[in-house]
């Protein structure tokens, strides 16, 4: 690179066109430089996928086998004998390690599958793209970010095998039982596993949320100004936003409880007595702990959305071949959510003893926050109406990403209510809602953006005939297992509960739990079947022959088929116009970069 690159220093446009990426793109790469530690933006949200691939598969086999003996508390399974040894004597899963799999099961899926894989990967793979930009603002601390997220899966993964088990303090981990490594044997190593995982998740989350937020406001091309932006950066920047406030509250939080557990402080524990033996520990409160969890656990709920809400909107338009509605409003209450959510956290702490009339005010916000999320679905319906609708099955998940939102959504108006939520929060209904809202609809969106995107990540289709396969019994299964889980919580039928035998007026739904765990061992073994889609097409699957096979207006689909590190061979684009240019003027679409 010569001097000459830099002669104009006003000159923003230049110094992205002459990005170091775009020259490193005709250097000699190896295996390790390439697939490994890789610099380049669009191989790093394929390490986060597959990554979250393999994560998805163990959390959801966790499901499957707490399921086994949800529905079918009297049977033994040798299976789970072969699987897990001692935690399963006589095929049945020790009480213990029970709490563990749902430990695990809600870790795993929450952060490492819905925050990571979610985020991590439309993130790294479309900001640059959209936007106009050779790579992330910092292609280094890009790797790190995935680098630190694989340190804490491989630490996260190591818990499984502890002779103790891995934690079981609940996937919110609450002290006292997290903070006392005597207070059970899923709070021993197991515990301090799950925390050193979780600090390494932590600051890859900050990495990554700085380098989406520098690139999206730093890198954006020639016209590309914040209001000609596709609602998916949008939507990718205010998570990164959300992620880069509250994460560090969680940091700090696990990092006191790990001082708890190990240097004799008592930052949450106080008049604490096991085997009748008082502790030396005052003046803690674990109420705190809940405070600081939850500061991070609800802004984290829309962590897990708002990428999916950003990708739906984009499918949804490209598949419609009509603007997305309300694009102004779609990107103002993007804002709104994102400001409210840090407003509402102790919604969860209800039943902690709260100050009822402080409960109220959380109960405002918490309402209030609908509103925002009720004018998104209102547009996404009425880009819906009377469009001319293309079946992919990324338009499928899209419509039924629509679907789950709402029906979890209106569920979480009961619980948004505090006099209701008392009766309702341990039992199955909040189980329901959020798995609805948040876990389906979240892997719905995820879904979507893997079928829309999958041919510009490997220049090849997945196969259509089993993606709608993977659609209709993951959307049938999902009402099928959680929408009757409502009606076994208004029954006071509680969550977390090995077995439920032992109450009379719980035996009525014996039947219906049966039924729960056959339809998760199906809808399991679908994923399955969309895994092996995944993977045989990265191989095998039809070749991509165009540029723009969606016919879609935003810059992706500018670069070649195979875009190698640094994305457009020659400059980058100019952008003349917002993302949304369908059905005008009598033509299908107009690309952003027609003037």
């Amino acid at each position: 690179m010569n001097d000459s690159t830099y002669s104009e220093t006003d000159s923003a446009d230049q110094l992205r066109n002459a990005a170091i990426p775009h020259i490193r793109a005709h250097q000699k790469e190896n295996f390790i430089t390439k697939y490994i530690f890789s610099q380049d933006h669009k191989m790093i949200a394929k390490q986060f996928l597959i990554t979250g691939i393999m994560w998805a598969i163990i959390g959801g086999l966790f499901s499957v086998l707490f399921r086994l003996q949800l529905g079918f508390p009297d049977q033994s399974f040798p299976v789970l004998e072969t699987i897990f040894g001692q935690w399963a004597k006589g095929g049945k899963i020790k009480p213990e390690f029970y709490y563990a799999l749902i430990t695990m099961h809600g870790t795993v899926l929450i952060f490492f599958v819905l925050t990571a894989g979610l985020s991590g990967t439309f993130a790294n793979l479309l900001i640059p793209l959209q936007i106009g930009a050779r790579d992330m603002a910092s292609p280094l601390l890009n790797m790190l970010s995935y680098w630190f997220f694989f340190a804490a899966s491989v630490v996260m993964l190591s818990s499984l095998f502890l002779q103790t088990g891995p934690a079981s303090g609940g996937w919110t981990t609450y002290p006292p039982l997290s903070a006392l490594g005597s207070a059970s044997i899923g709070s021993m190593k197991g515990m301090d596993y799950w925390i050193t995982a979780m600090i390494l998740f932590v600051i890859s989350s900050l990495l990554g949320g700085l380098n989406y937020i520098s690139t999206i406001l730093n890198m954006r091309t020639k016209g590309m100004s914040m209001v000609r932006l596709p609602l998916t950066i949008w939507a990718l920047l205010f998570t990164a936003i959300l992620s880069v406030l509250s994460f560090p509250v969680l940091l700090s939080a696990l990092v006191l409880l790990m001082f708890d557990r190990h240097l004799g402080t008592s930052f949450y524990l106080s008049d604490i007595y096991i085997g009748g033996k008082a502790l030396s520990n005052e003046g803690g409160n674990a109420i705190l702990f809940q405070h600081l969890f939850w500061f991070l656990g609800h802004p984290e709920v829309y962590i897990v959305i708002l990428p999916a809400m950003g990708i739906v909107s984009e499918v949804m338009s490209v598949n419609v071949r009509k603007p997305v509605f309300g694009y102004p409003a779609m990107i103002i209450s993007l804002a709104a959510i994102c400001v409210l959510s840090f407003m509402v956290w102790a919604h969860h702490m209800f039943v902690s003893g709260l100050n009822p009339f402080v409960g109220s005010v959380f109960v405002l916000f918490t309402l209030l926050i609908a509103l925002p999320s009720a004018i998104k679905v209102f547009n996404w319906l009425t880009t819906l109406w009377r469009g001319n609708i293309r079946f992919t099955p990324a338009m499928l998940f899209t419509i039924g990403f629509v679907s789950l939102f709402i029906s979890g959504g209106l569920t979480g108006i009961f619980l948004g209510n505090s006099a209701i939520d008392i009766y309702l929060h341990d039992t199955m209904f909040l189980v329901a809602h959020f798995h609805i809202v948040m876990g389906m609809s979240a892997f719905f969106g995820m879904f979507a953006g893997v079928y829309h995107w999958f041919p510009k990540m490997y220049g090849r289709y997945m196969n259509s005939t089993l993606g709608y396969i993977h659609f209709w019994v993951t959307l049938t299964g999902a009402y099928l297992i959680f929408w009757p889980m409502h009606y076994e919580g208004l029954a006071g039928v509680p969550r977390r509960y090995l077995d439920k035998s032992a109450w009379v007026s719980f035996n009525q739904f014996h039947s219906l739990d049966a039924m729960i765990s056959v339809v998760t061992i199906i809808v399991f073994s679908v994923q399955l079947l969309f895994v092996f889609n995944y993977f045989y097409s990265i191989y095998y699957g039809r070749s991509v022959r165009i540029l723009n096979p969606w016919q879609a207006n935003t810059l992706e689909w500018t670069t070649p088929v195979y875009p190698k590190h640094g994305n457009w061979e020659d400059d980058i684009p100019e952008v003349h116009r917002w993302p949304y240019d369908y059905g005008k003027d009598g033509r299908d679409h107009i690309p952003q970069t027609e003037p």
